[in-house]
């Protein structure tokens, strides 16, 4: 296998070279005599066997490879410096990338204050954010595909799982207004729903027991992915179902959707911030402290 002769010491003497429009001028960038950048550029021309700079003129001209090798190189010089200044923070104890999953029934908004703050504070941090359902916050965490979960509902189903509890999410039975289910007198039966289909999110959990949420004795079902697109259906009038009161606030006050009321109503649902136990990375501490401070609830509208 040949080793090349490009190292990192001379590719910050070519690139000292360019920016600095001279041999000599990049000499005293770099704190060295002339003699030694020139003799630099002559070894490495050597060893590659092909020439860096055209020096028949009266200022020497950087070639067509010179060109080509620097600027290959400034990305090589780029990314060390990366690679380093990650180092560092790993053994400093930050984490050099932090995944953050929401569960579909929190409004992402929430997280987006505390995400300008940390960025702040610590800019290297990769920030990954992804979407998870019901029993898929969960399995997210556990299956370690993400460091934190906000809104998890309910309590943990398997054990090294640490949480705090974040708030509670009020149901409401929600239709498009007028839906004909407006026209009956309430409460509801559930018979009464055997006509219209019932929207369901689906649970996105790969490895743990799916839960279901809010299943009605509807004769069919629309399933989608997530609560917003719940939402959106359930306003056109196309399904009917239970909704957070907190996501639908403004289609009630507006009046795209309606709140029903049905002989059997659902409980809240306790929602969680999760973590593994164990986890020491200062970027998921910060953002633990912060999601468990009083009053966080109110950000995410619980």
């Amino acid at each position: 296998m040949m080793t090349s002769p490009i190292t990192l010491d001379a590719l910050r003497v070519l690139d000292a070279i360019d920016r600095r429009g001279s041999f000599a001028s990049a000499a005293e960038s770099l704190n060295r005599v002339p003699s030694a950048v020139s003799y630099t550029v002559q070894k490495l021309e050597e060893e590659m066997g092909v020439p860096l700079f055209d020096r028949s003129r009266r200022r020497a001209a950087m070639t067509e490879a010179g060109r080509l090798v620097l600027e290959h190189g400034r990305r090589i010089l780029l990314a060390t410096e990366e690679m380093t200044a990650l180092a560092r923070q790993s053994g400093a104890g930050w984490e050099v990338e932090l995944r953050i999953c929401i569960d579909s029934i929190i409004e992402p908004e929430g997280l987006y204050p505390l995400l300008e703050e940390f960025q702040a504070i610590q800019p290297r941090t990769r920030v990954v954010l992804s979407e998870e359902v019901l029993s898929g916050a969960w399995d997210a965490l556990h299956d370690n595909r993400c460091d934190l979960v906000i809104g998890a509902p309910g309590e943990a189903p398997v054990s090294g799982l640490a949480s705090q509890p974040l708030g509670e999410v009020s149901l409401v039975f929600a239709v498009a207004s007028g839906h004909p289910l407006t026209r009956l007198s309430q409460p509801l039966s559930v018979t009464s729903l055997q006509d219209y289909p019932t929207v369901v999110v689906a649970d996105s959990t790969r490895n743990l027991p799916s839960l279901s949420s809010g299943l009605l004795d509807g004769r069919s079902q629309i399933i989608v992915p997530t609560i917003a697109q719940k939402i959106e259906i359930q306003a056109k009038g196309l399904g009917v179902g239970y909704l957070p009161l907190h996501r639908v606030r403004e289609q009630i006050a507006t009046g795209s959707l309606e709140v029903l009321a049905l002989e059997m109503e659902r409980v809240p649902i306790s929602l969680s911030i999760a973590w593994r136990s164990g986890r020491q990375g200062k970027a998921l501490k910060w953002f633990i402290e912060r999601l468990c401070a009083p009053g966080m609830s109110t950000a995410f509208g619980l």
